[in-house]
């Protein structure tokens, strides 16, 4: 049985986040400090100390979980993945995880994309919204046929898939949602239209630092958001990479298909327990899930 390492995303952070893992291994710590200096302010203090709403800004929330899921792939003992994949964010800690970039490179990515995606949702506001029970052709079919910019962002499970765009596109579509037999069109707490066509200007400023990495082949394949198939050429990897914040996170086709290529054990690494969950959903009772926090 395949062992798949999974990464999270924005949304799983908690305060006293990584507390742990810094106070008990050096290693950590060593880390941590090493990115209190890349990113010029003491990051350790909000995660460890702050409130909620102090780690929900986004040039925090992206560094924090980045941090919290890479410092702890490091520091396990039997961190021997057969594939790995990350959810949105957790794609970048799933690259660094498993060698594809340096540690250092990897957050100073992570900050460029925290601070774009900023700047993108101050200029254009958008939101999302959580659909449930509509199946996928249907979601994307009313998005179609809905006034302004609305998308599919998160394929995250059968029966639950986010809607990003223009905030009263994203009001009509879940409106026609619910007329179509949606059990829910849940809006979510986003600072803006992630995955959807109005991450444009962030995509463009996330290139030229995707541009500037050195990307290497990593140890295991590396199931991608975009695309939901592994790889493991250094090229193709970047190219998915910049591609990805402007187009759908595809998680179920992801897990759907690591699960085909032999995954049977899932741990999620890092804060938080939300892809276990969808995991479960997906691949149903045989596949055995897992989440590692601290050590």
């Amino acid at each position: 049985m395949k062992k798949a390492y999974i990464f999270p995303g924005q949304g799983s952070q908690f305060p006293g986040m990584a507390k742990e893992l810094y106070e008990n291994n050096d290693i950590a710590r060593e880390m941590f400090e090493k990115a209190n200096e890349i990113l010029g302010f003491c990051i350790t203090d909000i995660m460890f100390n702050g409130t909620a709403e102090d780690l929900k800004q986004t040039r925090v929330t992206q560094p924090a979980i980045f941090l919290h899921s890479v410092i702890l792939a490091e520091c396990l003992p039997d961190f021997k993945p057969d594939m790995v994949a990350g959810h949105s964010l957790g794609e970048f800690s799933a690259l660094v995880a498993a060698g594809a970039m340096d540690f250092e490179e990897g957050l100073r990515l992570v900050e460029i994309r925290a601070q774009a995606m900023q700047k993108a949702c101050e200029a254009a506001p958008g939101g999302m919204a959580a659909i449930l029970a509509l199946p996928a052709e249907q979601v994307e079919e009313i998005c179609s046929v809905t006034n302004g910019i609305v998308v599919a962002a998160n394929y995250n499970c059968d029966n639950q898939i986010v809607i990003s765009g223009e905030k009263a596109a994203v009001e009509e579509a879940c409106a026609r949602m619910k007329e179509a037999g949606a059990r829910r069109a849940l809006p979510l707490a986003v600072g803006g239209a992630f995955h959807s066509p109005l991450m444009e200007p962030a995509r463009a400023e996330l290139a030229e630092g995707i541009a500037k990495a050195t990307f290497r082949r990593p140890i295991c394949p590396v199931y991608q958001n975009v695309t939901a198939k592994p790889s493991n050429d250094p090229q193709e990897i970047k190219d998915n990479l910049l591609s990805q914040l402007t187009s759908p996170v595809r998680w179920t086709q992801s897990v759907k298909n690591m699960i085909e290529d032999g995954a049977g054990h899932f741990i999620e690494t890092g804060p938080g327990q939300v892809l276990q969950g969808l995991v479960s959903k997906i691949g149903g009772k045989e596949i055995i899930t897992e989440g590692h926090q601290g050590l």
